[in-house]
């Protein structure tokens, strides 16, 4: 009996660039590409009700144990990276369903950080619209040399800014609940509370797990602290973020700037106030959308298809 597989949210309508899908025709299987998100719950169960094997890009789609209950033919869930805390991994094993990961890239995202960071410093995305209406040189910008970048959460992604910032001249602090002095001093970075690291810092980058702890772990508290003059770069997870609170400080005037690739919801909606917002350079999550790093996603969740066809899964979670 032949068995279907569905390949969710290419968005880029790419997958088969990566991976040769095409050759599981061999082990019976059925290959579907769905290249837009699902409207609700109810859409998504209604699309996969008959597929055993599901692909998942990254968190962009959320399998929670009373979605995955709906799905009653589905024996394998890939997702791609090794953890994915939108998929319910104890539900779906109760359920028999088998959940495998992949490799991913180390440097797509580090790298988009700082992308975000630089284009933030200096306006690009407000200068590239004022250029379009006429416009000359709207507005002033600032140097990374000499600043202060506060890095919340140093770990393979934090350890990375710290590296970058250095090269650009920057001072580096860090904290996370866990951090040690000696962690931090090995990344070239001085280990310092929280509230110090907002007070101190011209930049901080948010780089922490998000978790029930970790949720809104940057609050009003701490952007007041960041200031004025402060900006924030999120590419880690939106919810660590208190959106309201960075709202009002974008609106009120009492924060800097934001530079974010995360949000509370994704794709951010085309009327969410994120969009208007005064001070802020937003892109739509392309933390981990490089060549590279898809090279490892869908060709390493083809080897998990194929693998687990032949009775034989690699990189379960």
């Amino acid at each position: 009996m032949r068995q279907r597989l569905a390949i969710l949210d290419d968005y880029q309508g790419v997958a088969y660039d990566y991976a040769p899908w095409d050759q599981l025709a061999a082990d019976g299987i059925d290959v579907t590409v769905f290249s837009e998100p699902f409207a609700d719950e109810e859409d998504l169960v209604q699309a996969l009700r008959e597929f055993s094997i599901v692909v998942a890009m990254r968190e962009r789609t959320a399998f929670p144990a009373a979605t995955l209950h709906q799905l009653p033919k589905l024996k394998l869930l890939v997702t791609t990276g090794m953890a994915n805390p939108s998929i319910d991994i104890d539900a779906a094993k109760d359920q028999g369903i088998t959940v495998c990961g992949t490799g991913g890239s180390a440097n797509a995202a580090p790298e988009m950080t700082w992308a975000l960071l630089l284009a933030a410093a200096r306006n690009l995305q407000f200068e590239r619209i004022a250029m379009s209406n006429g416009n000359l040189q709207s507005t002033v910008g600032f140097e990374l040399a000499g600043k202060t970048i506060g890095i919340l959460g140093l770990g393979k992604i934090g350890s990375k800014i710290a590296g970058y910032a250095h090269a650009f001249g920057m001072k580096v602090l860090a904290w996370s609940p866990n951090l040690t002095e000696e962690t931090a001093a090995a990344a070239g970075a001085r280990k310092v509370s929280k509230e110090a690291l907002f007070r101190e810092a011209d930049v901080v980058s948010v780089h922490v797990r998000l978790s029930d702890r970790s949720r809104g772990v940057v609050g009003e508290e701490e952007l007041r602290l960041l200031g004025p003059s402060g900006l924030l770069v999120n590419t880690a997870r939106g919810p660590l973020v208190d959106e309201d609170a960075l709202m009002r400080g974008l609106n009120e005037g009492w924060l800097g700037g934001a530079a974010l690739d995360v949000y509370d919801v994704e794709p951010l909606p085309a009327e969410h106030p994120l969009m208007t917002a005064p001070r802020t350079t937003l892109t739509p999550h392309l933390g981990y959308v490089t060549a590279e790093s898809y090279a490892r996603y869908y060709g390493e969740a083809f080897e998990d298809v194929r693998a687990w066809a032949q009775g034989k899964p690699v990189r379960v979670l």
